[in-house]
């Protein structure tokens, strides 16, 4: 019997793909970044068998936020259950299911439960929160039926890859290279101009105008997420042309001689724009080789430059 003043409610989508790869993509958080549009980055911070605590750094109005949530897999019944750790006034508590259900070998319904309540359950609170759970729910599940959809049928256009470079340094000084990106226009030759803000610690806006091999010059927009002195993950959200999708991360591992600086490239290329781009005769592996190039030119230099900082203040 349901408590009083609590509201449970559901929606769902149907998707064209198999319950499987729907399941298996929203229990894999490093997905996450692929599939909802606000995620930056997700991190599994605890996992207990089937229990997880994750947190999650995502976009809201355009600025960058973050929070725990705690999860219950349940693979063999393809079930998800989640609760917020901490709640946003006015809700006082908040969690739900994603439950996938198949209809074919190659179609699902994905629905998504809701339940919540509102500080002392208040009505007028409780409406707000009605509406606002009705609105996203609706926008996220159609957002998610697109991404799901796409990156099932995407393996195609999907490659990542990573560059190391071996530092006789501290991996402090070179993470405090990549984390300075303010001062990229100053220490990097390909880097034009440069827009940082940071108005939550850890937590960056990067626009960067940078120099191609060509003399031309792009103009990209990243979230990042700054973990000292471990890693930067981050998710472009102003891309070039031939990348509908581009995430990664820089590492920084302590190693016996110093440390193993890593970039880390997750791209899906945009097809429609192959030809635009590199000629009519050019094709998906065409694209990814030129994207490959061009991010790994960028990082080794990057890196290269990290190298020399790190290395002089030994």
């Amino acid at each position: 019997m349901p408590q009083p003043g609590l509201r449970e409610v559901e929606h769902e989508i149907t998707v064209s793909a198999s319950a499987a790869d729907v399941y298996r993509l929203i229990a894999e958080v490093e997905n996450w970044p692929r599939l909802f549009p606000p995620s930056i980055y997700v991190d599994t911070l605890e996992r207990d068998g089937s229990d997880e605590l994750i947190r999650i750094w995502a976009t809201a109005n355009g600025e960058a936020k973050n929070w725990t949530s705690r999860r219950v897999l349940h693979p063999d019944e393809m079930r998800i259950e989640f609760r917020q750790e901490v709640t946003t006034p006015p809700v006082a508590d908040m969690g739900g299911t994603w439950i996938i259900e198949s209809l074919s070998p190659t179609e699902s319904r994905l629905r998504l439960l809701h339940d919540y309540r509102a500080i002392d359950d208040d009505p007028e609170k409780l409406q707000w929160i009605d509406e606002a759970v009705d609105r996203n729910s609706r926008s996220e599940l159609a957002a998610l039926k697109e991404n799901l959809e796409f990156v099932a049928s995407s393996q195609e256009l999907t490659f990542s890859f990573e560059d190391t470079v071996e530092i006789a340094g501290s991996a402090k000084d070179v993470y405090d290279f990549i984390n300075e990106a303010g001062l990229w226009s100053e220490r990097l030759p390909h880097v034009a101009t440069v827009r940082l803000t940071e108005d939550v610690p850890g937590l960056q806006t990067l626009e960067m105008d940078t120099r191609a091999k060509d003399g031309s010059v792009h103009t990209t927009k990243s979230y990042r997420v700054c973990l000292p002195h471990e890693k930067i993950a981050y998710k472009q959200t102003t891309l070039p042309a031939l990348m509908s999708l581009h995430t990664g991360y820089w590492t920084f591992r302590e190693t016996e001689h110093g440390v193993a600086a890593s970039s880390q490239h997750t791209v899906v290329i945009r097809p429609e724009n192959i030809a635009v781009v590199l000629g009519p005769d050019a094709g998906v592996a065409e694209a990814k080789e030129y994207v490959k190039a061009a991010l790994s030119t960028n990082s080794l230099a990057t890196l290269g430059h990290a190298k020399d900082y790190a290395e002089a203040r030994r």
